[in-house]
């Protein structure tokens, strides 16, 4: 399972569980928490009543006189209310009365009269001065038919608790505003947890993201391609940066490793030429052997200063992640220069250079590495080349490409060497016996291209000879 959606699944987990234990608890204190407000209520209204009812509970009228019929009347009223969207037309109150033995004297809802209350919890309490209150259900199979009962005394002159008041209210008409609250917080848990999964979605995707970026720049560090530092946020920027640093420096290592034995094996040939001419000519000669082997050193010579100056260029091009500076180089003009740079060497061999190419092509990069590499691919075409023959340098576009073509009338590659001519000191016996190459030239017009964002080829014509391609994308 990819980091992401790990995050993602512990992120929504505790999101959720956190939740589901604040929607339990929430919950679990709604219907309390209003059945405690109601409770509330009703001890003021008992209270309120039981004074009311006091006179005619000591003038032993409680059953038929004025209290008992304004109690009564209230049956039948409508109070035309509308609670919070819930409308009320009748109240929903029972009142009885109970004297000083807890029998019940008058009861509004004309049922329990003349009953013993003196065990019930509300007038048991009341009657010893303390507060006296119960939830009963009407029917004990229907626990949600409960009915809270509030009390309060009813006092005499002297102060003395000569009756008890209850009021009576089901617990079932605050059903309607205990569900609909259950359904609000449902409903708000419900979006809350969406908007939770969308956040941890977005971060999930956006570390997902941050990461994947990161680890397809380390896996094309360590395949040796040149891939840019991706743009990342926050410390996610702080860890490429130290990564990018530390393939800098690893790769510089390895490169000047790499560099030092690849450019001493390649010495050594040279060098042992140069040390046996040299040893030569420290004894007697005849004039034209000293001449001969002093010719031997100075070519070796020029040889390895060809390898060091190319090896240079290489590294230069090589050891770049991105081109410093991109302009529209016309293609026209970069085969100009190119060919104008090769003037004096193909002269020198008797070759002439056609050049053919399509109006108006652009390329986007670095003039100067361009002409570099197209001039590589003139003087390999060159070395092997007959003397006198003519070589073809052509432009044209391709799609959404520029394809320049170096062609050759020479001997072409081999089966065996067209997969490695492009690897670096990799070079192949010029036709006229003439000494191999440094072998860095094609390697070099293969960074170039890379560079570029395109790539070099190197195949044999069909008619003869070799065909050199570099393709670029178009500007």
């Amino acid at each position: 399972m990819r980091t992401g959606a790990r995050i993602l699944l512990g992120y929504f987990a505790i999101v959720g569980l956190a939740a589901v234990l604040l929607g339990q608890v929430f919950m679990a204190q709604v219907k309390p928490g209003v059945r405690q407000a109601m409770e509330d209520t009703l001890v003021d209204t008992a209270n309120v009543l039981a004074a009311l009812a006091s006179d005619d509970l000591l003038a032993g009228r409680i059953a038929d006189g004025r209290f008992a019929a304004h109690v009564r009347s209230m049956q039948g009223r409508d109070p035309g209310a509308e609670i919070w969207g819930f409308p009320k037309r009748a109240t929903a109150y029972r009142i009885y009365v109970t004297d000083a033995r807890g029998t019940v004297v008058f009861d509004s809802a004309g049922r329990d009269v003349g009953r013993d209350y003196s065990r019930w919890n509300d007038v048991h309490l009341t009657l010893r001065g303390r507060y006296g209150a119960r939830s009963t259900a009407e029917d004990p199979a229907h626990p949600e038919s409960s009915v809270m009962h509030v009390a309060a005394p009813i006092h005499d002159e002297a102060g003395a608790i000569v009756g008890v008041l209850t009021v009576a209210k089901p617990n079932s008409v605050l059903a309607p505003f205990i569900e609909r609250s259950r359904r609000t917080v449902l409903y708000w848990g419900i979006a809350l947890l969406g908007v939770a999964l969308l956040v941890g979605i977005v971060t999930a995707a956006w570390l997902s993201r941050q990461l994947g970026a990161l680890r397809g720049y380390a896996r094309a560090a360590t395949a040796g391609e040149r891939t840019p530092l991706p743009a990342l946020r926050g410390e996610f920027a702080e860890l490429g940066q130290a990564m990018e640093s530390m393939r800098v420096q690893l790769e510089g290592k390895q490169y000047v490793e790499r560099y030092v034995q690849e450019l001493t094996h390649e010495m050594k040939s040279p060098l042992a030429a140069i040390h046996a001419s040299a040893e030569l000519l420290e004894g007697p000669l005849d004039p034209a052997d000293r001449e001969r082997f002093a010719g031997t050193v100075r070519e070796q010579g020029e040889r390895l200063t060809r390898m060091v100056a190319r090896m240079l260029a290489l590294a230069a091009v090589e050891h770049r992640q991105a081109l410093e500076t991109v302009a529209p180089v016309p293609v026209a003009g970069l085969l100009e220069a190119a060919a104008a740079g090769m003037q004096p060497v193909l002269e020198a061999r008797g070759q002439r250079l056609r050049t053919r190419i399509d109006s108006d092509l652009i390329v986007a990069g670095d003039a100067f590495l361009l002409r570099q590499a197209l001039e590589n691919l003139l003087d390999n075409a060159s070395g092997f080349a007959p003397a006198g023959s003519e070589l073809e340098l052509e432009a044209s576009r391709e799609g959404e490409e520029v394809v320049l073509h170096v062609l050759d009338r020479g001997p072409g590659v081999p089966d065996y060497a067209l997969e490695r001519v492009f690897e670096r000191f990799y070079s192949l016996p010029r036709p006229d016996g003439a000494h191999r190459s440094s072998g860095l030239g094609l390697c070099f017009v293969a960074e170039v291209a890379d560079l570029h964002g395109g790539r070099a080829t190197l195949g044999n014509r069909a008619d003869g000879g070799a065909c050199a391609s570099l393709y670029l994308p178009a500007a």
